[in-house]
């Protein structure tokens, strides 16, 4: 695991009642608070961060890719490798940056083709 960003952001609660404190903006000042809905309390937050999603997943499986890969213009496409299925010639590749696939130096492909998006693995 990596220590890239926050970490775990955690729930707060009231000093003074024990309910849970809620995040809110004070827009005078332009700082981010904790505060309670039950009474008067409120905190400033030590950090802008109210909420980390990390998605963490290895692609093992063909299916986990998600086709939309092929609407992002950063992606490497290729024409050196049709599709199997519709043997369209464009296709979208990349290297999974899972341990596991890093080492086999496997390359995914997804076929660029609207009525088909494929995936597959070389």
């Amino acid at each position: 695991m990596t220590s890239e960003g926050p970490g775990f952001v955690g729930i707060r609660f009231c000093q003074e009642c024990n309910n849970m404190l809620y995040p809110k903006e004070d827009k005078e000042n332009r700082v981010l608070l904790y505060a309670c809905r039950n009474c008067d309390y409120r905190q400033l937050a030590d950090s802008s961060c109210i909420y980390v999603n990390r998605i963490m997943h290895e692609v093992n499986e063909i299916s986990n890719i998600i086709i939309d890969v092929v609407q992002d213009p950063t992606m490497p496409r290729s024409e050196d490798h049709p599709c199997p299925r519709c043997r369209h010639r464009e296709s979208v590749f990349f290297q999974s940056d899972t341990k596991k696939a890093a080492a086999e130096m496997r390359l995914y492909y997804v076929c660029t083709s609207p009525n088909c998006h494929h995936r597959w693995t070389e």
